[in-house]
């Protein structure tokens, strides 16, 4: 009887998706021994790799269409859609920081008109089910220029988003692909927390708290309800808050939400081990990240189960939470650069499978 390997890696952030990790590694391990079975995963937890990982497990393909990025220049962006009209959302596609130089990134500038673009082209196409991915956002506009752009698109006449939420808008669901508590306001929030990290001056802070304040106190007295304060309201600077408030989103965690579209649990019924990983594995690897939330599923069912990193510290704390095997991927005194080149990277991933093989 076969051995059956589930491998479920998250991104090597830079370097590797997951498919092509978990490919190498599949390949790694059927190279090793003929008595072997490999079930590859796609994963994401919602930032990088999300778009192709949820649009893979639910069946879907990739389109795209023009939208607008952060300094609103015209982009392609792409998306995912299902045959049974689920729609498959990557924001960071539209509003990622990545589509900004160092010396654009200006939070008090930058908009999320893109992603109400994405939204409304794929209104039109016919998808009334959402997955939104949340992560790698370049802005902390609370969703505002989302907003704009669904009312432009969808209620052009009108010029109000009330209307767009009245016609097929209103009809959708969305479900908020999102590892961020944060509320929308305060200490915790995203312009205190989040906006320093996207290029927002400590001048900037306030105004951008003092703008999404006014938003929220607007949209409060509008709806008669407020969710500034829910958990995720804060993700991707307030654009998480948007989808709440607007339109009725509910969050779930990425890993598990695409654990549980993928299938996982029946995946790794009678699996012999499970691996998993990421970039970099330590201490907040077990702060709800992905490899995390697979070995608490896998090892629920005594599956034991092996962590791959490029780089890994905290080693003890990670084989007491539960990993049976953690390996590190990139040999000692490798020069950081030349580790992340996908060819050096994808040479030592499959090294690395092999080496744990042997030893086992």
């Amino acid at each position: 009887m076969k051995k059956r390997f589930v491998i479920a890696i998250d991104s090597f952030k830079g370097c590797l998706t997951s498919a092509e990790a978990a490919e190498t590694a599949a390949a790694a391990l059927h190279e090793c021994a003929d008595d072997v079975e490999t079930v590859c995963l796609p994963m994401s937890d919602g930032g990088e790799g999300m778009l192709e990982a949820f649009t893979a497990a639910l069946g879907g393909s990739v389109t795209g269409t023009y939208v607008h990025d952060p300094m609103m220049r015209r982009r392609w962006a792409e998306y995912g859609v299902t045959p049974c009209g689920t729609a498959v959302i990557e924001t960071a596609k539209a509003c990622g920081l990545t589509l900004m130089a160092d010396g654009e990134r200006n939070p008090l500038r930058a908009t999320t008109y893109g992603v109400g673009e994405l939204v409304a082209a794929a209104v039109k196409r016919g998808c009334r089910k959402f997955i939104i991915g949340l992560g790698g956002s370049g802005t902390s506009d609370a969703g505002i220029g989302m907003l704009r752009a669904l009312t432009d698109k969808l209620a052009p006449r009108s010029g109000t988003i009330d209307d767009a939420l009245g016609g097929c808008l209103g009809a959708c669901s969305f479900t908020l692909a999102c590892d961020v508590d944060a509320p929308l306001l305060g200490s915790g929030g995203a312009a205190a927390v989040f906006a320093p990290q996207k290029g927002a001056t400590p001048e900037m802070v306030p105004l951008l708290e003092r703008r999404a304040e006014r938003f929220a106190r607007a949209s409060a007295l509008h709806f008669g309800y407020d969710r500034s304060a829910l958990p995720g309201a804060g993700a991707a600077g307030g654009l998480g808050y948007a989808f709440m408030q607007y339109l009725n989103a509910e969050t779930r965690p990425g890993a598990d939400l695409l654990l549980d579209i993928s299938g996982f649990d029946d995946a790794t019924d009678g699996a012999a081990c499970v691996i998993t990983g990421e970039g970099r594995a330590d201490r907040q690897t077990l702060m709800g990240k992905l490899p995390c939330r697979v070995m608490r599923r896998a090892a629920a069912k005594s599956i034991p189960v092996w962590l791959l990193a490029g780089q890994v510290s905290d080693h003890d704390r990670l084989a007491e939470a539960g990993f049976t095997k953690i390996i590190t991927v990139t040999p000692e005194g490798t020069d950081l650069r030349k580790a992340m080149e996908k060819s050096v990277a994808l040479d030592n991933l499959r090294s690395a499978i092999i080496k744990a093989v042997i030893s086992n």
